[in-house]
């Protein structure tokens, strides 16, 4: 009798262990300040509209679902916000929400480089006022972090005309000043290209942010809603979104605020790049 149990004891155990997790799987965040598990998320379609009235929709590339916003020219404008009307930063999505009439926005995302104390790094024009300038530098080595993979890049633009260029070809060719500007970097995508130093799919993964400017002249501003690489974002930029240049936003701190969606993503946030719709868009 004690063998049969003990028999039957072992064999408890081992079923046990084979539905253990393995010691050692990373876990996967699915979704900002999302608790389920991925496994219990539904895989989105190909290509799924959040709202009727919405800019954005998500996507899945490479198994990565990813949310795309994509500003129009013809309906949209672009602006930089940093600090409100106490002229301290703003430091969040909600923040900058409670500041402003929600019917009036297409989509807000975090947008550029910044200290310690949220205000930008780099090259930042608001309203058509310079507040920092072009910043080309190396920096210390370690410092700045993906700001310093050079290429980096500037993401400006006036009166519906937005552009994506490397910093030294925005400082030798671009005269005039632009009406809204940000510094970020490294550039993702380089004449059509991944940057250098980027991979096809590096170990380093995060939730983070670009923008793109097509052909066309639509700004297509990409958030991930999962862990994905620098390589597989360039690569969507490239491949799907056919946008030649590229520019990396941000990682981990990545936020987006779409009203139509009622989406407005929680986070410490610097300079935010605010897409509102013109008045014509929103008679509509």
């Amino acid at each position: 009798m004690r063998r049969l149990i003990s028999l039957c004891a072992g064999l408890i155990l081992a079923m046990t262990a084979c539905s253990e997790r393995p010691a050692g799987e990373p876990l996967v965040r699915a979704a900002l300040d999302d608790s389920n598990p991925p496994e219990a998320k539904a895989s989105p379609s190909p290509t799924t509209t959040i709202a009727a009235d919405s800019a954005c929709r998500v996507v899945s590339f490479e198994q990565v679902p990813l949310t795309v916003c994509t500003a129009d020219p013809a309906k949209h404008r672009i602006s930089m916000a940093n600090l409100g009307a106490d002229k301290l930063p703003f430091g969040s999505l909600s923040a900058l929400a409670a500041s402003t009439d929600p019917a009036t926005i297409a989509f807000a995302i975090n947008g550029g480089m910044y200290g310690d104390d949220l205000n930008p790094v780099g090259y930042y024009v608001e309203n058509g006022e310079r507040l920092k300038e072009l910043d080309r530098g190396d920096g210390p080595k370690g410092a700045g972090g993906n700001f310093y993979m050079k290429p980096n890049g500037v993401f400006f633009g006036s009166d519906g005309g937005w552009r994506v260029l490397g910093s030294n070809t925005f400082f030798e060719t671009v005269g005039d000043r632009p009406q809204f500007g940000t510094q970020s970097g490294p550039l993702l995508l380089v004449d059509g290209k991944l940057h250098p130093e980027i991979q096809d799919d590096g170990p380093s993964k995060a939730i983070r942010n670009a923008v793109g400017v097509d052909t066309a002249g639509k700004a297509h501003f990409v958030i991930s809603d999962a862990p994905v690489s620098f390589g597989q974002l360039a690569r969507f930029y490239r491949d799907e979104l056919k946008v030649a240049t590229a520019l990396y936003l941000d990682g981990q701190v990545s936020s987006l605020w779409d009203p139509a969606s009622e989406r407005q993503d929680k986070g410490r946030v610097g300079p935010i790049i605010v897409v509102t719709k013109r008045e014509e868009a929103q008679a509509q």
